[in-house]
């Protein structure tokens, strides 16, 4: 058996976030975050997929590509700890591994047969960042792959911690429509990083082609400025 696999990218996902700040922690998180995925051409064949379309979800194994590095450590300090924890990196999701590699559940929306770039996939609950690579697509089997008595030590309390959002209508109406609901759910979440609580700070991440600015304060999250991104149309 060899010591080093070679794998290439099957496809790659289109997603509203150009960068990694503001991305949910785990997949179906936001469920109304959606993707779209683009299979490289010697995988455009439509018979890859036969049969895909009879799944509502659906694995996603990609790669963390903004995350790659040199070496790596037995223990990661979680943001969700504050940042001052270590776990062992086998008892997280970090994205510092000695294999970068990512694992997420996302829900099947449609496929499109027929498009310029063959055969496409639309999900939704995405945690990927636009352009990731994906090294394989494998359908959800509810049968073994649901564990509803399972415990998630640290990370799984936070699904149900929501902050209150407040947008206000002038900045909003600068959201495309469609995008509204997911950047609720997103901003919702609390996307800074668990070390960082200062009620004073200005946080900033890009979704769907606007910079969105922020305040947290307790509960409640405050939209303070949602600019064009240069280059993009607006809505």
């Amino acid at each position: 058996m060899p010591d080093v696999f070679t794998m290439k990218p099957i496809a790659y996902i289109h997603t509203d976030f150009p960068t990694k700040f503001g991305i949910p922690r785990q997949s179906g998180y936001v469920p109304d975050l959606k993707g779209r995925i683009i299979l490289e051409p010697e995988y455009r064949n439509p018979d890859a997929l036969r049969g895909i379309e009879e799944y509502t979800h659906i694995w996603l194994l990609w790669v963390f590509s903004q995350s790659i590095r040199e070496g790596w450590s037995p223990t990661v300090r979680p943001p969700r700890l504050g940042g001052n924890q270590r776990k062992g990196v086998f008892a997280t999701r970090a994205p510092f591994r000695p294999n970068p590699i990512g694992l997420s559940s996302v829900v099947l929306d449609r496929v499109e047969w027929e498009t310029l770039e063959g055969p496409a996939l639309w999900v939704s609950g995405v945690d990927l960042m636009d352009g990731t690579p994906l090294l394989d697509i494998k359908p959800y089997v509810a049968s073994s792959d649901s564990h509803p008595e399972a415990e998630s030590s640290f990370a799984g309390p936070a699904r149900g911690h929501r902050l209150a959002v407040e947008i206000p209508e002038p900045l909003l109406a600068r959201i495309p429509a469609e995008h509204r609901e997911a950047l609720r759910q997103v901003l919702a979440q609390d996307p800074r990083p668990g070390y960082q609580q200062d009620p004073e700070r200005v946080y900033g991440f890009l979704f769907a082609g606007r910079e969105i600015r922020f305040q947290v304060r307790e509960d409640v999250l405050q939209v303070v400025e949602i600019s064009q991104k240069e280059g993009e149309e607006k809505p």
